[in-house]
């Protein structure tokens, strides 16, 4: 893929229903779910992974493939909103990034298929794609370069890009076919 896509793991919160910071979690057989979403983005067509932690960020750190860059954003209580703005800091319209694509920490079934069909073809610096699971919309979520500034001006609270992606509505990838719609945020 000839466009420079940075991926985004969001990572940050403190997983007050999870009873514990998701970036802390593994699956069942031990590989951290920082892994699994570092893995995903690399095998869907990302060159760089970026993930933002926040809470227990000294704790999760360790968990962070080595290859990844770590920003950590300090003020994470605010929100995804704040994750996402810290995430996306440095990125201008003069870097070689196209477009970021963006996942959650708390999906660990989401695999490089459903990141492949949401990079696949051409990427531009307007686009913007999410990828759908039957239910309505989910992760990833592609960001062209175009949107960066736009979305930084919007970014508060719990709310992350919903705000933004209602009112610039993205092409819609199919992804029902693939696990990784569901978000865990509970123990079991």
């Amino acid at each position: 893929m000839p466009e420079h896509l940075l991926g985004l793991v969001l990572a940050a919160g403190a997983g007050t229903r999870m009873g514990h910071p998701k970036a802390l979690c593994t699956t069942r057989d031990g590989v951290p779910w920082l892994h699994r979403a570092h893995d995903a983005l690399l095998g869907g067509g990302c060159a760089t992974v970026r993930v933002v932690l926040g809470a227990a960020a000294d704790e999760a750190l360790p968990l962070v493939p080595p290859a990844a860059q770590v920003v950590v954003a300090t003020d994470w209580r605010r929100g995804m909103g704040a994750s996402l703005a810290a995430g996306l800091a440095g990125l201008t319209p003069a870097s070689p990034t196209v477009a970021v694509v963006v996942t959650l920490v708390d999906l660990p079934e989401l695999d490089a298929r459903a990141v492949r069909r949401v990079t696949a073809g051409p990427v531009a610096p307007g686009d913007l794609r999410r990828a759908t699971f039957g239910l309505g919309p989910g992760h990833p979520v592609l960001i062209g370069r175009d949107h960066w500034a736009p979305l930084r001006r919007l970014l508060h609270g719990d709310t992350g890009a919903r705000d933004y992606l209602r009112a610039h509505p993205p092409a819609e990838i199919d992804c029902a076919d693939l696990p990784g719609g569901h978000d865990h945020d509970s123990p079991g």
